[in-house]
């Protein structure tokens, strides 16, 4: 009997030892595969953002081409020309060119390349030319029609309050007036 009781109690703290090594190792192997996981999700991620940018740098190509296009040929800016008829025609290609730098300034915030705040600042010095102004106020018509949840209607009414800051304001000093968004 003394022998038995001998055995059992060397086998108890070895099983009870073999026991938390297999644990050990079961918790080890299971944090690897979550790592590795973790890992291929991100890279996968940062896939999916690379071809977003990338399809976002080939259409804010093609927008300007197509603007480019319809800038040189009156014919073809008639196309998608949506201006109040009355405005001279000089006066419409100088929209179609403001669109285009709204547009690449909106591109480069949707790439993550600008923050909200330097587009409000790039965008306060675009403003201060009575043209790019007067486009600004030409295309509301435009800017009606966007899904209020969109990015670009959130971006539309930040410059709407900018525009109505340089309205509102008594100051020459026109890279302090309104107040930047915080990101």
């Amino acid at each position: 009997m003394a022998t038995r009781k001998h055995t059992a109690g060397r086998l108890g703290p070895a099983a009870l030892t073999l026991l938390a090594a297999t644990a050990t190792m079961t918790v080890a192997a299971r944090q690897w595969w979550l790592e590795k996981a973790r890992r291929h999700e991100r890279r996968l991620e940062l896939e999916e953002l690379a071809i977003r940018r990338k399809a976002l740098a080939h259409q804010q190509r093609m927008h300007w081409e197509l603007l480019a296009r319809a800038i040189d040929d009156p014919s073809l800016a008639a196309v998608i020309d949506s201006y109040d008829k009355s405005i001279p025609a000089e006066r419409r290609r100088q929209f179609f060119y403001a669109n285009a730098w709204y547009a690449y300034l909106y591109h480069l915030y949707q790439a993550e390349l600008l923050g909200r705040e330097e587009l409000y600042t790039r965008l306060r010095e675009f403003f201060q030319s009575p043209v790019f102004r007067e486009y600004w106020d030409a295309s509301r018509h435009m800017r009606a029609s966007l899904d209020e949840s969109s990015v670009e209607a959130q971006l539309g009414h930040m410059v709407d309050g900018l525009v109505r800051d340089f309205d509102e304001s008594d100051t020459d000093e026109w890279w302090v007036v309104g107040d930047p968004p915080t990101e």
